[in-house]
């Protein structure tokens, strides 16, 4: 278990630095990290390029390739975890609600919001993947104090998003179809076996129904849409939008990390053990 939790935290670092690289390519930032709300912070690429920097640190120091105190690395997971959770709460729910054009019903614009909650939701299950010890308890303030009473709430975040992709399996069926590799064959059943897969991952993992073993599954297959689909997609345009497919194929993998920490961590404790 100690390494599917090692494995995790390394995809889901290196999933942080993608996004990072990414937003320093793009000079701005990725829709799913700040939505066209506020405007005043796409105009000038300090902005960018800042928020690319604190993703780039924080994904190598969550994917343990420099060495910390267990602590530090618990405490810039909380960071990171409240920085992505701030994002949604004062642009991306503003912006659907109120600035957007499209309307709230529809499923699709709500996926930036969700995958931005998916990272918020992944940094509060990292954070909860490390033990505790007298002397990280004797060094907390208020703030990573109330931060920590969140990491519960870390898979939750992260499963609705994998409900949210489940859903536009059934939703918008047709286009998803279209990602099936033809080699499968039954493309309709497919797209309507991996919806409800989703959909059934995400209510066990939220009401952790044998959540160990569905969190496994669900990370063996995110790492076969890794496999099957994202790749496919990363080597047939690796330009487009500054390489957008190859991140979106490494941003599967930071999910997959996510569900194998899930399924590595005790859920009958207040703590994990490792």
């Amino acid at each position: 278990m100690e390494q599917l939790t090692k494995i995790g935290r390394l995809l889901y670092g290196l999933g942080l630095i993608a996004v990072g690289i990414h937003q320093i390519f793009l000079k701005d930032f990725r829709s799913e990290i700040l939505p066209p709300f506020p405007a005043w912070a796409h105009q000038y690429v300090v902005f960018p390029f800042l928020a690319a920097i604190a993703l780039i640190f924080a994904g190598i120091m969550i994917s343990g390739v420099f060495t910390a105190r267990p602590v530090i690395t618990k405490n810039i997971c909380l960071y990171a975890g409240f920085c992505f959770l701030a994002l949604i709460i004062t642009c991306h729910l503003p912006y659907v609600l109120i600035f957007s054009t499209d309307k709230a019903s529809r499923l699709d614009v709500w996926f930036n919001a969700g995958e931005e909650l998916a990272y918020c939701g992944g940094a509060f299950v990292m954070a909860g993947s490390f033990a505790e010890n007298n002397w990280s308890q004797n060094k907390k303030n208020l703030f990573l104090t109330g931060l920590e009473k969140l990491i519960p709430f870390g898979r939750v975040f992260f499963a609705i998003l994998m409900l949210l992709f489940g859903c536009s399996h059934f939703v918008f069926t047709d286009f998803v179809a279209t990602m099936v590799p033809k080699w499968f064959g039954a493309p309709l059943f497919w797209t309507y076996f991996a919806g409800a897969a989703l959909i059934a991952s995400s209510i066990a993992i939220i009401f952790k129904i044998w959540i160990k073993v569905v969190a496994l599954l669900l990370a063996i297959m995110l790492f076969l849409f890794f496999i099957f689909f994202h790749i496919p997609d990363a080597v047939a345009n690796p330009y487009t939008m500054h390489g957008n497919e190859i991140v979106r194929a490494i941003v599967a993998l930071l999910f997959c990390g996510i569900a194998l920490v899930i399924a590595s961590t005790n859920h009958n404790k207040s703590m994990p053990y490792k």
